[in-house]
């Protein structure tokens, strides 16, 4: 009798383990559509609709094969705080990012960006589009990024086109807006104004040259 007993509760315990480890395994599959921020969703093969992550233990960063769509509100608001403030660009916080950016903790986008601003950490591989770009956020991206105001990023490789000002703290490719601002920079900046670690110049800038440290 104590023999079944235990075979008994060895099945119920195995039965449960089992449950488990299927419910994880279901939670980390990719999805066609999710919702961040989310705990849960970890891949995405498909669409991404956001409103704000932060990097936090608590909030899953997410690998996304497809579509990021962003629909932060607070987009509507940061333009006129920046065209306002234009004119003391060299303030505008990115001189803060000193670290490099920690993939690890970013969400991921290998595909297109579209938002109306994006304040989360995330790294981008491919085409971003937004009426703000990245704010704030220590924010990568690996090919194309086209705004009608202002690009934001910690690191560009690509090109980075906007109307008024591409500001980076580290920039491998082309710059084309109003205003340039690079701090670590491998290519070429066109605009009005353009500023980099070696010179500041109106029109064209360049710079091919490491970085002495």
């Amino acid at each position: 009798m104590k023999t079944n007993f235990m075979i008994m509760i060895s099945l119920f315990a195995g039965s449960v383990v089992s449950a488990q480890d299927s419910l994880n395994t279901i939670s980390y599959k990719p999805k066609f559509i999710a919702f961040s921020p989310s705990k849960e969703t970890k891949n995405v093969n498909g669409v991404l609709i956001k409103y704000y992550d932060e990097i936090d233990q608590e909030i899953q960063p997410k690998k996304v094969n497809g579509v990021g769509l962003g629909f932060n509100g607070l987009g509507i608001f940061f333009p006129v705080l920046f065209l306002v403030n234009i004119t003391s660009i060299n303030n505008w916080g990115i001189n803060d990012i000193g670290s490099e950016p920690l993939p690890d903790k970013m969400n991921t986008i290998n595909g297109m960006q579209l938002s109306i601003v994006n304040m989360e950490p995330t790294v981008t591989n491919g085409l971003e589009l937004s009426l703000s770009s990245n704010i704030s956020a220590p924010s990568v991206i690996n090919g194309v990024a086209v705004s009608p105001l202002y690009n934001f990023h910690h690191t560009t490789k690509g090109v980075t086109v906007s109307t008024f000002a591409n500001v980076s703290q580290k920039c491998r490719g082309i710059q084309v807006a109003l205003i340039n601002v690079c701090k670590d920079s491998r290519g070429i900046q066109i605009g009005f104004w353009n500023e980099n670690e070696k010179r500041k110049m109106p029109l064209i800038n360049w710079n091919f040259k490491n970085k002495k440290l």
